[in-house]
């Protein structure tokens, strides 16, 4: 269990003050200057030490991220950091916590990384729906700005550094950071090809590396704190604190802050009250966000909770956004339901994705209601391999890793249902 001394985000749920006079009471801002004076490869090879995955759901190490930028930057070629506060995961909700009640956190780890990058400036695209925190965002920016903490001078380090409040307009699709880059732009959410890299030419054609709000806000403390104090939670491989955002048929709902590989049954059982009904009543749960296959019950029940032991489970720890599912549910229904949502959110730039994610929820609405014929199953399963790892961006993955872990799992219930409707239909006809 983490212990209160050792939480990163001290005021997750609002209890203080968000703004720089709360936020220098609670640690932040504390002497960056110091932090800076370590130098720019120092503070790369500190947050390379300390194991940070990043926490925005593919889980690639931090600080080798961070090392692919140009260490001499180009004349009219500036390096950039852009923040992803795109939080469009459905049952992820932990980095608007941080932005409305922790908001210099990330504001002071936007600094140090960009320093360490070598960045001219900031961006933090945020999610359009999220207007409270990006009120709360603008706020704390400008008050950063006013304590010369951002600007010329940050901090009094010599180093000038910007940082921009960017509002988005709620698409799923500009979470992928190349979507991203072109809304910052002021062009369509369309995903980019990649090479190039964000890393080689990204925002404006510019060097830049986008990461998530949460791997951000931790840099701070792990510049203070020192990397074996952040790697001595979780293991190996799988280092640090993680927030947690446990939604569904739980007893208390919640975010909370915990070491990373902590048992599923644990984690549940100390900050979300347990399960609905007792365990005996879980069904299945979604660990990392609507993107990553379910897993059912007994294989989850003391996982731990981290990026490899789910994907040994064929699964994933994405945002950590666990979605957990008791014995009411309809397990087929919640899935063609995310399939909708995919379907809605594909930007049609790749045929896989732009027809099969329509033909997949056309195929899972008649599965729900066991019109289909047996065969489909199989099919259904072909067509999810066809778009998988067939298109420009991961959305065509997320689409299809739902639907998998359904057939994967509970075809016995998709047979069931067809076999029922058809026993029905031959009782009608005679």
């Amino acid at each position: 269990m983490l212990d209160d001394k050792d939480r990163i985000f001290t005021n997750l749920y609002g209890f203080q003050d968000w703004g720089l006079k709360g936020a220098k009471g609670r640690g932040d801002w504390d002497d960056t200057k110091a932090l800076m004076a370590l130098g720019q490869d120092a503070i790369i090879d500190i947050v390379k030490a300390s194991g940070l995955r990043g926490r925005g759901g593919a889980g690639f190490p931090t600080g080798m991220k961070w090392s692919f930028m140009p260490k001499e930057p180009k004349p009219g070629k500036p390096n950039f950091l852009v923040i992803n506060a795109d939080e469009s995961e459905p049952g992820s909700c932990k980095d608007r916590e941080i932005i409305r009640h922790d908001p210099h956190k990330l504001i002071e780890g936007a600094l140090l990384a960009g320093f360490a990058m070598r960045a001219r400036a900031g961006y933090i695209y945020i999610r359009g729906e999220f207007i409270r925190e990006a009120e709360t965002l603008f706020a704390a920016v400008q008050q950063a700005y006013d304590a010369g903490l951002l600007g010329k001078n940050a901090a009094g380090s010599g180093y000038d550094f910007d940082l921009f409040v960017h509002r988005g307009a709620g698409a799923y699709i500009c979470g992928e950071e190349t979507a991203m880059l072109n809304s910052l732009e002021g062009k369509k959410g369309l995903p980019r090809l990649k090479p190039p890299f964000p890393a080689g030419a990204g925002l404006y054609g510019c060097p830049t590396t986008v990461n998530n709000v949460e791997s951000i806000a931790v840099v701070p403390t792990i510049l203070r704190r020192g990397a074996p104090w952040f790697k001595s939670f979780g293991r190996e491989k799988n280092e640090g604190t993680k927030l947690f955002q446990i939604s569904g048929h739980v007893n208390k709902p919640c975010v909370v802050e915990e070491s990373m590989s902590i048992p599923f049954r644990e984690l549940i059982d100390r900050h979300a009250g347990g399960i609905r009904g007792g365990w005996d009543n879980l069904l299945a749960v979604i660990p990392g966000g609507s993107s990553v296959p379910l897993v059912p019950a007994e294989q989850i029940m003391d996982c731990p909770m981290d990026f490899d032991a789910l994907r040994d489970l064929q699964s994933g720890l994405g945002t950590a956004a666990i979605i957990v599912m008791d014995k009411s549910t309809d397990v087929v229904r919640a899935i063609a339901r995310l399939s909708y949502f995919y379907k809605h959110e594909s930007c049609g730039q790749c045929t896989p994705c732009r027809e099969g994610t329509g033909w997949m929820w056309r195929v899972m609405e008649r599965l729900r209601e066991g019109n289909a014929e047996m065969h489909e199953i199989d099919m259904l399963w072909d067509v999810t391999k066809q778009v998988e790892g067939h298109t420009i961006c991961a959305l065509g993955d997320a689409a299809a890793w739902p639907i998998q872990g359904l057939i994967r799992h509970y075809r016995p219930e998709l047979e069931r249902r067809i076999a029922e409707r058809q026993a029905g239909a031959l009782e009608a006809a005679e």
